[in-house]
């Protein structure tokens, strides 16, 4: 661990220790809680799911082993075969499944005709750099999001985000991120994260599960027990946390602990190991000490934990394709998502049912659970949309005005020496990634744009560019140099030979346009970092006078 790292993982701590009652929800906040049958008190209305433990009784165990499973599909012809043949939970949707939004409208309503069920149709549309869905309105992302440090704009984000998905028949996005990412190396989180911060974090996914759940979209936090602090993709390897069980009780359990306090639908697992959580060197997805002992026992979350994707190397190192989903299951999780071959992870799961090494009534609670997720989100009272409507209800106006607001509430002003910018009345240049998209924007704001000899002020912008930000900025000789950090606001820490320094935290063209309008003047920088960078700590940002 670097000392930079090291010290930002020490003060985050340190300044939760103070503070620790306030953060994680406590145990009055159990939230991911459904009423059990037998719950209503006497005289009132049954429960709305009071018919889901009658229905598990009926289901064959086949029809139950199904539920767990949400693969991917190539086809539509490959969907339905998995739906007649291995009666799916879900299915969860990549670019090369959607369409325009009404044949992608159409396919959903397909899918769910087929299946006897309600299919859970579920994507990773978590915004930024992880976006799946071709024709949604395009927000900065989750760190945008932290800069902003509003949970109005996370759950006006979600909230349009969910309403645009569930217009084609997307009912479960696999987001919001809870990760707290105090890794700056980190290779997998990152953006994704809200940021650096346990109290900043909690609040946003909070906010962020509200809005999708008030679209009719089921929310899923993730990854858990926390993936902020690994320089390892577990896409890849196996990453490995050494988090003592306070650091994780400070550090990484407040989002999650918010998540259940707002009655979250799902949890991801995360492929990683956390020694000090389990010391059988077993991913925590694999985990009954991590899933059942501290996610459902500690926490007390009672609703759906799905495994992140089973097709990812840091789930399958250790054991093979069909002793992971049984492990898992046993662990804790009740839906295994992606299965890598599900013919395989299908008939392992059977055979572990029929032998007795998952017993009857572990699979009953996952299928309890998974049913009445999904009477929650109203799928057993119609699951069709209008294909005719769909196009209308995606990129709005009023969405994308959502989303402007979003980019421009999280520029970020780190420094502005000598009052460099605005850069109104000066003659301009731009070097970096979108350079031309940013000259475009800069000229719409009236912004004098000259080639690099004539200009008075260069504005460089870096994507993900590091240690070498640094060497860029030299390059470009003696007049003032402006950088724009468009991806991680880390750049800005070798930015210091810039006269003023700025962060998007996307290179989206909403976000473009939104430094341009703060770059002009027409918009003043209000965002705060949600990270330390630039030499500057979680929560800095400065404005013009």
């Amino acid at each position: 661990m670097r000392a930079s790292r090291s010290l930002a993982l020490a003060a985050a701590v340190s300044a939760l220790v103070a503070g620790a009652a306030g953060c994680g929800g406590g145990e009055s906040g159990k939230g991911g809680r459904t009423p059990s049958a037998g719950s209503a008190a006497p005289g009132s209305p049954p429960a709305p799911d009071a018919w889901i433990p009658g229905r598990v009784a009926k289901m064959s165990v086949a029809e139950k082993v199904g539920q767990l499973f949400v693969p991917t599909f190539s086809s539509r012809a490959d969907a339905l075969t998995k739906i007649r043949k291995y009666r799916v939970g879900g299915l969860i949707y990549f670019p090369g499944n959607i369409g325009t939004p009404a044949r992608t409208a159409a396919q959903s309503n397909a899918l769910q005709k087929a299946s006897k069920i309600p299919l859970l149709l579920g994507v990773d549309e978590e915004q930024g750099i992880v976006s799946r869905t071709p024709f949604v309105t395009t927000f900065p992302g989750n760190m945008a999001l932290g800069a902003t440090r509003s949970p109005a704009d996370a759950r006006a984000a979600a909230r349009v985000t969910g309403a645009e998905l569930r217009a084609v028949g997307i009912n479960l996005d696999y987001a919001p991120d809870a990760d707290v990412n105090v890794n700056p190396r980190n290779p997998v989180i990152g953006l994704r994260s809200f940021g650096s911060e346990p109290g900043l974090a909690s609040t946003l996914v909070r906010g962020a599960i509200g809005g999708f759940q008030e679209a009719g979209v089921a929310a899923a936090a993730k990854h858990f027990p926390g993936h902020g602090d690994t320089a390892t993709d577990s896409h890849t390897g196996l990453p490995v946390i050494r988090h003592s069980p306070r650091t994780w009780e400070l550090l990484d359990a407040p989002p999650f602990r918010a998540a259940i306090a707002a009655d979250v639908d799902m949890i991801m697992t995360a492929h990683i190991v956390v020694p000090e959580l389990d010391g059988s060197g077993d991913p925590s997805t694999l985990s009954k000490k991590v899933l059942t002992g501290l996610l459902r026992g500690r926490l007390g979350y009672q609703g759906v934990i799905t495994t992140d994707s089973l097709e990812m190397a840091g789930v399958r190192e250790k054991y093979g394709d069909a002793g992971v989903p049984v492990r898992a299951i046993n662990a804790g999780a009740d839906q295994l998502l992606m299965p890598p071959d599900l013919p395989r992870a299908y008939g392992a799961v059977m055979k572990a049912v029929e032998t007795g090494k998952i017993t009857r009534k572990r699979l009953d609670e996952s299928v309890t659970r998974i049913l009445r997720l999904k009477q929650r989100r109203g799928l057993f009272q119609g699951t069709a949309v209008d294909p005719a409507k769909a196009a209308a209800a995606v990129g709005t106006a009023a969405n994308k005005a959502v989303a402007r607001g979003v980019a421009e509430h999280a520029v970020t002003l780190v420094r502005n020496d000598g009052g460099l910018l605005p850069l109104k009345g000066k003659k301009v240049a731009v070097s970096g990634p979108g350079a031309d998209r940013l000259q475009a924007a800069l000229r719409r704001q009236g912004v004098a744009v000259a080639a690099p000899g004539s200009a008075d002020v260069t504005v460089l912008t870096t994507l993900n560019a590091g240690a070498a930000t640094a060497s860029r900025i030299r390059a470009l000789g003696p007049k003032p140099v402006v950088v724009a950090a468009l991806g991680r606001p880390y750049d800005l820490d070798s930015a210091g030979g810039a006269k003023a320094a700025l962060a998007t935290y996307s290179s989206s063209r909403v976000s473009v346009e939104a430094l341009a309008r703060v770059l002009g003047g027409a918009v003043k920088p209000t965002g705060r970092l949600p990270v330390p960078a630039g030499g500057k700590r979680a929560g800095y940002g400065t404005g013009y006078r």
